[in-house]
């Protein structure tokens, strides 16, 4: 399963949206189990590598979420 890195980007914001109302400190956390728990590990993997490349077109809670996933 390949998805560029738009598609995943999309995919991506689409659930920091769906967090989005309960507020940062619980949204970044949100986002990060749910990638965590329904993303394959190749997708995960994807959306790593395009953050290396500095994230480009994530929203910021996305962004940390991701991010505080990776270091995990």
């Amino acid at each position: 399963m390949s998805s560029s890195p738009e598609k995943l980007v999309y995919m991506a914001n689409q659930i920091g949206k769906f967090f989005q109302s309960q507020g940062h400190d619980k949204a970044v956390p949100g986002i990060a189990e749910h990638i965590k728990k329904f993303w394959d590990p190749r997708m995960r993997k994807q959306i790593f590598a395009h953050l290396d490349t500095g994230g480009a077109g994530l929203d910021p809670n996305v962004l940390e979420a991701l991010t505080t996933l990776k270091k995990a």
